[in-house]
């Protein structure tokens, strides 16, 4: 079992505070342990808890693994070591736990859809756990309130990375919990906030070197080192558009492996085929070549295109081993794949994960600062993309601007091409540490 690194005196407050309210809410920069303390908590609780039924939950049920279940290696599967197993429980995945009051089912679900909800109804739970909890959508948020309503010992966990000040999560459900705390102290609102300095498994220097990787100025420095809700506006990757130069190549680099993203043209949009290399490590990756077509083509079109990318990532020496693509065109996925076998070509295709469009703006734009991106400069669509993509200044999640004015699809197709290694990459540059 591995052990935790020491509780700083701020995530020791909240953790006590966790014990005596019911609704809980960790929220703050990245790799500030709002995971760890609040999982840790969770198994406590569980321990003793007289009901059977609990769930955890995410954007998707592989985030609610990824974040609750394994938590970089102090999760639930830690804490429970040997005395836990993944199942099915009622054809729904689950993790078996032997307590120390008998055992308890934890059932995994996703909530970042519309319709998430009706997953979970039917059932009464003890406790909750929601991870990234203002990535979810709200009717599975208050599903998840009302699902806990007749617990023998109600507790709900919500952990999450700050969103612009008005954001629905904060209005509609943050502010109101608030205001009941502080009308009634013994109400059960337990808010914790923390920054990567309550992290105490990251020493000095790392925490040093990890702040240098982002500009002081940027939203995401605010977010992410300081923890503070700002909201996003502007230019999405200044850092680029103010020094393209800075991150444009014309020796292509030797690379250990290459993917490619594929974003489909529809709906009037661009067809974009990025390929992206890895350097050794995953110290960095560099955008290697790029397809961008604004024609409209037949899907017979769009396999002899993609065909013919894939040979020239070939020819080029460049060991591609995978290929993502837009998870919302199966029918199109499997006609490329088809495709590909019948040319010759053993490389799998696959969905895109789509992760939520701040993380991978964020992602990037973590890269740029830490000078571990490069682009090609052949790839002209994707240098002019990332010049001038903006945030559209009329909604209050984190997206870009969809108007026809800028080219999103080729921003699609890159990120799709890395999301597979964005937390290892991460990770890396962040120098570890546990869980934010």
């Amino acid at each position: 079992m591995n052990k935790l690194a020491p509780f700083s005196m701020n995530q020791k407050q909240y953790y006590d505070r966790c014990f005596k309210s019911w609704f809980n809410v960790a929220e703050g920069g990245k790799r500030g342990g709002k995971n760890v303390v609040s999982t840790t908590a969770f198994c406590i609780k569980l321990e003793t808890h007289p009901d059977r039924l609990h769930l955890i939950a995410g954007v998707t049920t592989a985030t609610a693994k990824l974040n609750i279940l394994d938590c970089d290696g102090y999760g639930l599967i830690n804490y429970f070591e040997g005395r836990c197993r993944e199942g099915k429980y009622k054809d729904r995945v689950c993790l078996y736990v032997q307590t120390a009051v008998g055992e308890k089912v934890i059932l995994i679900s996703g909530g970042g859809k519309e319709g998430t909800q009706n997953l979970i109804k039917g059932n009464t739970y003890g406790m909750a756990y929601i991870t990234e909890a203002n990535e979810c959508v709200a009717n599975f948020i208050n599903e998840v309130f009302d699902r806990t309503l007749s617990s023998s010992d109600r507790a709900v966990f919500h952990d999450l990375n700050p969103k612009a000040p008005k954001h629905w999560y904060y209005t509609d459900i943050l502010d109101y919990h608030k205001d009941m705390q502080a009308a009634d102290p013994t109400y059960g609102y337990n808010y914790g906030h923390f920054t990567i300095a309550d992290n105490m498994s990251i020493s000095d220097e790392k925490l040093r070197r990890a702040i240098k990787t982002r500009d002081k100025n940027s939203v995401w420095y605010k977010r992410d080192i300081e923890g503070k809700r700002i909201a996003a506006e502007g230019l999405c990757y200044k850092t680029f558009a103010d020094n393209p130069e800075a991150f444009i190549i014309d020796e292509e680099p030797k690379v250990i492996f290459s993917t490619i993203g594929i974003d489909f043209g529809e709906s009037k949009s661009a067809e974009a085929f990025n390929c992206t290399g890895f350097m050794p490590g995953l110290a960095s990756v560099v955008t290697l070549d790029e397809e961008y077509t604004k024609k409209e083509i037949t899907p017979l079109q769009e396999q002899e295109l993609l065909i013919k990318f894939v040979k020239r990532q070939i020819a080029a020496g460049r060991r591609v081993t995978e290929i993502y693509a837009d998870s919302e065109a199966q029918t199109r996925i499997r006609g490329c794949r088809d495709a590909l076998a019948k040319a010759g070509i053993g490389i799998r295709i696959t969905n895109a994960i789509k992760k939520p469009i701040s993380d991978r703006i964020d992602f990037y734009d973590l890269l740029m600062g830490a000078g571990r991106y490069k682009v090609m400069r052949r790839c002209k669509q994707t240098i002019d993309a990332l010049s001038t993509a903006q945030y559209d200044d009329k909604k209050y999640e984190d997206v870009r601007l969809d108007d026809g004015t800028t080219n999103i699809d080729s921003l699609d197709a890159q990120e799709y091409s890395t999301e597979r290694y964005q937390k290892q990459i991460i990770d890396m540059i962040m120098l570890g540490g546990q869980n934010g």
